[in-house]
């Protein structure tokens, strides 16, 4: 086994020790690096959401339920692909959590090939979903930088809106208007209205 892991992080959180070190056993074996939490609380103070994991969570535990975690990380819009570890009776609730976005869920006794290409599986979504997410991320730094005004020209600038039009909108004079764009540009290093576009439309910018 290479001394750098090369197939990704995964988390596993689960109040069961045994459960821990299997899995722990397991997927280090097949090259993944895994970080263990005996609790939802401790994973949620360690968790770093810039890096590109996925998550194995019992559905059931003390303190915070694996569902408890679910709804506190879709709150955050975390990238994060969940499975859930579920007892025979925690069927129906497991299909819930997928509803919820999850992934899937493994039954105990799980298998472990059946383990390990969900993982596989959960890796490869997240290498999306985190770029879609870092680049959000990047774009929210950006617009943060506005002043409210310069937001305000800017949400007319991207309806089509021409200067004195935006002027009339605002009440305000047109030259006004182009040194709130001319700012604009310059902090979202924006270098055309096409630029601006990507910016302030993300994923939803036409694509040129």
């Amino acid at each position: 086994m290479s001394l750098i892991p090369k197939k990704g992080t995964v988390y596993v959180v689960d109040d069961d020790e045994g459960v821990r070190d299997s899995l722990q056993w397991l997927l280090e074996g097949k090259d993944y690096r895994v970080r263990c939490y005996d609790s939802a609380e401790t994973f949620l103070s360690r968790y770093d959401a810039r890096e590109v994991a996925c998550l194995i969570v019992d559905i059931r535990m003390g303190g915070m339920t694996g569902l408890e975690l679910q709804d506190r990380l879709v709150e955050r819009k975390s990238p994060l692909p969940i499975v859930f570890i579920t007892g025979h009776g925690d069927v129906p609730m497991a299909v819930n959590t997928m509803k919820k976005g999850a992934m899937d869920f493994i039954q105990k006794p799980f298998q472990e090939e059946a383990l390990v290409n969900l993982v596989e599986r959960m890796l490869e979504q997240a290498k999306e979903a985190f770029s879609d997410f870092q680049q959000s991320a990047s774009r929210d730094a950006l617009l943060a930088k506005l002043t409210s005004r310069e937001a305000q020209v800017l949400e007319r600038i991207v309806a089509g809106r021409l200067n004195k039009q935006i002027a009339d909108d605002l009440g305000i004079s047109i030259k006004t208007v182009e040194a709130h764009r001319a700012n604009i540009m310059e902090k979202l290093n924006a270098n055309t209205v096409a630029d601006l576009l990507k910016i302030a439309l993300g994923s939803n910018a036409p694509k040129t």
